[in-house]
């Protein structure tokens, strides 16, 4: 029971799908270990929507759908931390005025090209794969790249010392609790071909140099960081099954 609670606090502030009305968000820390789980479900939903769309419409249009899709179940919650990650780390040029930039509500200019060329490269990697491995791709997308926040969380310390909107999700878990996440996140890849799970180390490389880049210029992760990671490990998954699938 604990844990359905857990899963349903990760839910309703990861996601604009309904909750409980009482939710006890001291436990908002635990309740990140369930965001792969979240992605499955999120994961799932764009996954239909996908198929049903490409019923009607060219395949590029059922995609420009379904990431729609994604975006409105979370909020654009992660695509934010994105755009604000290029702002400041673009614009910035000390931890201090990275943070600050970050944390001002504005979108600028790097954020809003980065936010065009990462929804233009998602566009084209599932508008140009086999529709019917479209779906399958898409739930393990959003399921395995809501991991590599996680790792980041538990390598690395919060960069800021006060308050955010995302202090409250400031969490360091366990090589235990990790593992079992892991195991979640990756649970989807068993639905494609078997040579798709080589697509799993790119995006781990990538987080790795990723955090140690955060870590060089802010000392630490912030909320935004976390967004970021989710956003790029997700567009790095579709890059490397895409390039995978020529041997399949």
């Amino acid at each position: 029971m604990p844990h359905l609670k857990l899963f349903l606090l990760a839910l309703s502030f990861y996601t604009r799908l309904p909750g409980p009305q009482s939710q006890d968000y001291t436990k908002l820390p635990q309740a990140v270990l369930y965001l792969p789980l979240v992605g499955w479900l999120v994961g799932g939903i764009v996954a239909l929507n996908f198929y049903l769309a490409d019923l009607l419409w060219p395949q590029a249009t059922a995609v420009i759908l379904a990431l729609i899709i994604g975006i409105f179940l979370t909020g654009a919650f992660h695509e934010d931390g994105f755009a604000d990650v290029c702002d400041g780390f673009g614009g910035g040029w000390s931890k201090q005025r990275i943070l600050e930039i970050m944390k001002d509500s504005y979108i600028g200019v790097y954020g809003v090209v980065g936010l065009l060329l990462i929804f233009l490269l998602k566009i084209s990697l599932l508008g140009g794969m086999l529709p019917a491995a479209v779906p399958l791709v898409l739930l393990a997308g959003h399921s395995i790249s809501r991991l590599p926040p996680l790792l980041l969380m538990q390598r690395y310390n919060y960069a800021r010392n006060n308050d955010s909107k995302a202090s409250g999700a400031v969490y360091k878990p366990s090589l235990q609790e990790l593992a079992v996440a892991t195991a979640i996140a990756l649970l989807p890849l068993a639905l494609l071909p078997a040579l798709c799970v080589l697509a799993i180390i790119p995006v781990l490389v990538v987080n790795r140099y990723l955090g140690r880049y955060f870590y060089r210029n802010i000392g630490g992760y912030t909320g935004d960081c976390l967004g970021a990671s989710q956003q790029i490990a997700e567009t790095v998954f579709y890059l490397c099954v895409s390039a995978l699938w020529t041997f399949i």
